[in-house]
């Protein structure tokens, strides 16, 4: 009897799925859908952990957070035309705040592709303008190559989202090829060593040279080399929100706090007075130049694995581009080691600025001043614990003054500002960390924009405290139209019991009644397991002063 020595046969659906498992893919956030059924079926017997999600554009925010909590793409698999058109947001935020993600959408046939039949659209025209390679795979020989180029693309500097459009009739044919092996970028070097070498001199002989950490220095390697940079040669540093935590605690006296969204706080004021500041992964989506450069008197030392983009107010004297953390471990050495002694001037910054961990919080009547709640969880938490923050005045307020010492354990959506990520970014946290308790905080807007993928987050016995600034507006637009227009539009809502919303979910619904209540609510909120939610109605009465002096001379 002859000997059968062709292999098994495998669909372009099993070529994809093998693929993204040989690509270390842990979880697939997912909904499913006609024209993406022959992918979903094939995960019933193979491939990663499926995390059925309640809505598309919340697994898009889930592959997204396990792209900057990992540094390695998350994935999110959904169907055609309103599925996929669904992901936009969540890829443009991936896209713009550099998070790693790649993204399946299920289309039409191919003979389908041109006529117009149920859920036709051309989802490669829609996503390519939020993400960095979008492509469809027509053929089904080129599914492991496509999937390998996808994460490739997702990952190369600056990182985003990538996007595959998967026809339904290709997912059923046959794909002899193996999936390609894990894709890894080659590894930068450092910048240029005379450029290195003319940076060094530059630094050196500035007045006041500041450090300006964006997104790409709280990587953790770029972290690590920021407190190394910082231990050698003291100088002050600054972080936009996404920047959080990449000064430890030991640092903390170089640290003069986060710039962001207005420009009013004292690293405004410390870069209105630096002659030179070095931008370490820094993008101007996260807080444009236009706002902290309003001289422009400062030279600019831009230092990242991506090419700075010019505008007015952003024109580098020196461009150091290269891996940011040899880049800044070569510039430690080059500088050499010194002491450093802040002026009176400066001081009073810092002064300022420290002032802001401590700060006197207004007492009195039934509602929860915000200033109370951010100093009770910064007490509360350890520094290891994830806190996402949903955009919104909650945002702001922790944006400001809830300080982290560990980098991306503090999660701010800086560019987009999407509202709606806390809760799926912490559902996602917590799947790839079980062990620990992660936090959210978020608006009674922002949790009504994801709270549906709560049961999500029940089922997989997610461990997420859910923390909900009620006013029962979107106070974030309200305080802004009131500082410009003297009245509000369009901003009030009606209740919503939260705590009977929580419990419908299957979750733990607890409530903050008075301010004296606040201590022990949020650590019984953070001991239990599983999810919980608490509802705090919050005193916005001192919001107004948030987006006060914004004039752009405000200290020239």
């Amino acid at each position: 009897m002859p000997v059968d020595n062709q292999a098994p046969k495998q669909t372009a659906a099993q070529l994809l799925v093998r693929s993204l498992e040989k690509q270390d893919v842990k979880f697939i956030f997912g909904i499913p859908g006609g024209k993406i059924m022959p992918t979903f079926d094939v995960l019933n017997d193979e491939g990663p952990r499926l995390i059925l999600c309640r809505h598309e554009q919340n697994a898009a925010f889930m592959a997204g957070a396990v792209g900057r909590l990992t540094g390695r793409p998350g994935v999110c698999l959904v169907t055609s035309g309103p599925g996929t058109g669904n992901l936009v947001t969540g890829a443009a935020t991936a896209t713009t705040e550099g998070d790693p993600m790649v993204a399946i959408g299920g289309s039409v046939g191919l003979p389908d592709a041109l006529r117009q039949t149920h859920q036709t659209l051309d989802s490669v025209a829609m996503m390519k303008p939020v993400t960095k390679y979008t492509v469809s795979i027509n053929a089904p020989e080129t599914t492991g190559e496509v999937v390998a180029n996808a994460f490739r693309a997702s990952m190369s500097p600056r990182a985003g989202a990538a996007f595959i459009a998967f026809p339904q009739d290709v997912q059923r044919e046959e794909a002899s090829p193996a999936p390609p092996a894990l894709s890894c970028l080659p590894p930068l070097g450092p910048a240029p060593p005379e450029l290195i070498a003319a940076a060094a001199q530059r630094v050196r002989s500035a007045r006041l040279p500041v450090l300006l950490l964006g997104m790409g220095a709280s990587a953790p390697a770029a972290t690590a080399s920021v407190r190394r940079l910082l231990a050698r040669y003291p100088m002050p540093a600054i972080g936009t929100f996404q920047g959080a935590g990449a000064v430890s605690r030991q640092l903390l006296p170089l640290f003069y706090g986060r710039i962001g969204l207005f420009r009013n706080q004292p690293g405004d004021k410390l870069l209105a007075h630096a002659d030179v500041v070095i931008t370490v992964g820094y993008d101007p989506v996260e807080y444009g130049p236009e706002e902290w450069n309003v001289r422009r008197s400062a030279a600019i030392i831009h230092l990242d694995d991506y090419p700075a983009d010019i505008d007015t107010y952003y024109q580098p004297e020196i461009e150091l581009r290269g891996n940011v953390d040899a880049t800044l471990d070569a510039l430690a050495s080059a500088l050499g080691e010194r002491t450093f002694a802040p002026s009176a001037e400066i001081e009073t910054i810092r002064q300022e600025w420290h002032a802001l961990q401590s700060p006197s919080i207004p007492t009195g009547g039934q509602l929860v001043h915000p200033l109370a709640f951010v100093t009770k969880l910064r007490q509360i938490v350890s520094d290891d614990m994830i806190v996402a923050s949903d955009i919104g005045s909650n945002y702001i307020w922790m944006a400001r003054h809830f300080f982290e010492f560990e980098p991306r354990k503090l999660l701010f959506s800086n560019g987009q500002q999407t509202l709606g990520v806390g809760i799926p970014w912490a559902i996602a946290a917590s799947l790839l960390y079980p062990a620990k308790k992660v936090i959210a905080t978020v608006g009674d807007a922002g949790f009504l924009y994801s709270s549906m993928d709560l049961e999500t987050a029940v089922r997989e016995k997610a461990n997420i405290t859910v923390f909900i600034f009620r006013d029962g507006t979107y106070n974030m637009v309200a305080f802004q139209q009131q500082n410009i227009y003297g009245r509000t539009s369009g901003v009030s809502f009606g209740p919503t019991d939260f705590v009977k919303y929580a419990e419908s979910m299957g979750a733990v619904g607890l409530r903050v009644s008075s301010p004296e209540d606040l201590d022990a609510t949020l650590r019984k909120a953070i001991e239990l397991p599983g999810v919980v939610i608490v509802d705090i109605p919050m005193d916005y009465s001192m919001n107004v002063e948030l987006g006060k002096h914004v004039l752009p001379n405000s200290w020239d």
